[in-house]
């Protein structure tokens, strides 16, 4: 474990708890969640249409406690793996872990509270959840050492977000799914695509600490290539989910409105030009996420689903 200034120097005036959960919950930028969350609420309430036709609060409330749970020990254990990386990357210089704003054992701690989250709400869903509940743990561990291993970190990561659509239909239905592993491919896919976009802001950092990632490797104008191949698939794998589960029109709309912002992610961020990078990655994604739900949603409601 990394000594840190506070253990050299002590404490200092201690921060207040709010500050604390709030430099935590930076460091895990818990924002992040709107990009895999409304793909799990889909496939949770397409999964309770089809058992009786009504929404089960309860239920989705413990998916969400399992998405957050799972997603914030991942963060946690990412940023806490990678902080030495950080420290020498000027992008990630400023994480808290690496300025000292938050301390290993702190991230720990947090990273602890969220498993016991996640393991818990599975096991108030149903005896298969809290069963698969610690393979969906093995990704999240992995994925921060993929990159230094192989030059595809991002399809590791990929397989670690196509867990939660699986995982939430399952929530629901207690059974395995094949539909819902088609919605959790296309999200690993497209949260593996947009991976390819981020990581190639960090590409002389990381060729020069040894860093493997596809941009690092064969350039980005070849990630972004791929990318855009990703997001293809991801589209025929969303236009695939939709005629398994039969859906309406309305899904079909916010389909088309993931491929219109899918076109204009891809039209500003090129090679030579990655200023408009963090717009593609936060907004247009954050976006992709919460118009297909809100699509979904309402298609479910026409189609006879009760609030």
């Amino acid at each position: 474990m990394m000594t840190t200034a506070d253990d050299v120097l002590g404490p200092g005036p201690a921060p207040q708890p709010t500050g604390k959960v709030k430099a935590f919950l930076r460091l895990v930028m818990i924002e992040h969640s709107v990009f895999a969350l409304p793909f799990a609420y889909i496939a949770s309430l397409t999964a309770m249409f089809r058992f009786d036709g009504n929404v089960h609060w309860g239920k989705l409330l413990l998916v969400t406690a399992c998405m957050v749970g799972l997603r914030t020990f991942a963060m946690a254990a990412n940023r806490i793996i990678d902080r030495e990386i950080d420290a020498r990357n000027p992008r990630t210089a400023g994480r808290e872990l690496v300025t000292g704003a938050v301390s290993v054992r702190s991230a720990w701690t947090g990273a602890g509270i969220a498993l016991a989250v996640f393991l818990g709400s599975a096991a108030l869903l149903n005896p298969l959840c809290l069963l698969l509940a610690p393979l969906a743990v093995v990704p999240m561990v992995v994925y921060p050492y993929g990159k230094r291993f192989t030059n595809f970190p991002h399809a590791i990561l990929g397989l670690a977000q196509a867990i939660g659509p699986i995982g939430a239909w399952m929530a629901v239905t207690g059974e395995w799914s094949w539909d819902a592993v088609i919605l959790g491919l296309a999200v690993g896919v497209w949260i593996g695509g947009f991976d390819l976009i981020f990581g190639s802001q960090d590409v002389a950092a990381d060729r020069a600490e040894g860093v493997k990632s596809v941009p690092a490797r064969f350039g980005v104008a070849a990630a972004l290539w791929g990318a855009r191949a990703a997001h293809v698939v991801t589209t025929a794998l969303l236009a695939w989910y939709a005629l398994a589960a039969d859906a309406g029109a309305l899904f079909w709309f916010g389909l088309l409105i993931v491929v219109a912002a899918f076109l204009y992610e891809h039209t500003i961020v090129k090679p030579n030009d990655l200023s408009r990078l963090n717009r593609a990655f936060f907004t247009v994604n954050g976006f992709i996420g919460i118009a297909l739900f809100a699509c979904a949603v309402l298609d479910l409601a026409v189609r006879g689903l009760t609030l």
